[in-house]
């Protein structure tokens, strides 16, 4: 995820400065595969980040299931939620190498009953994130945590998402190649 500047604006609050590069719709395709789920289902997905002045980014997700020629067969999930960026200490010493990081807050709900808050942070064009707290209502299915990685490469949104569901201990779950759209 190195090489090419980081394409950041200006025209967002100080805060969302650092993760403005994820700011616009993402579209691609991915795979969805984990042993509590039975086979391999490639999906389609479409992301979307933007804010409305304040110090955070709302995030939106739709993934839906793709048959062997690419077209939609069923809706998969849907996520919701907020970015938080925390504020950055500035008397804390610079790194040596590359940006400076970005402690994270993200807040995020689903559908299924299960209501999730992840903390990590940005390092220039990577985000890093591990479940803090999960929560489910009564109907919802045994989802206990999570790590994130979100990387700008290539000018693409790649993202990969292990989980612990099932009772299975936290493993691969998901994963996509994603191309912003103008």
């Amino acid at each position: 995820m190195a090489g090419a500047p980081v394409p950041l604006r200006t025209d967002t609050p100080l805060p969302l400065v650092p993760l403005s590069w994820l700011l616009g719709r993402w579209e691609g395709a991915g795979v969805l595969g984990h042993p509590a789920r039975g086979a391999d289902t490639r999906f389609g997905q479409v992301v979307e980040f933007s804010h409305d002045g304040r110090d955070f980014l709302s995030y939106t997700s739709t993934t839906w299931a793709l048959d062997e020629s690419g077209a939609t067969t069923e809706p998969l999930d849907v996520e919701t939620g907020y970015w938080r960026p925390q504020p950055v200490d500035l008397q804390a010493p610079a790194p040596a190498e590359g940006p400076r990081p970005v402690e994270l807050e993200v807040l995020l709900a689903h559908p299924t009953g299960v209501v999730e808050v992840l903390v990590g942070r940005a390092t220039g064009p990577r985000i890093d994130l591990t479940t803090d707290v999960v929560a489910r209502t009564t109907t919802a299915h045994e989802y206990t945590a999570a790590t994130r990685v979100y990387g700008l490469v290539e000018g693409d949104l790649l993202w990969a998402l292990d989980v612990a569901l099932g009772g299975h201990p936290v493993r691969s779950y998901a994963s996509a190649r994603l191309k912003r759209v103008a």
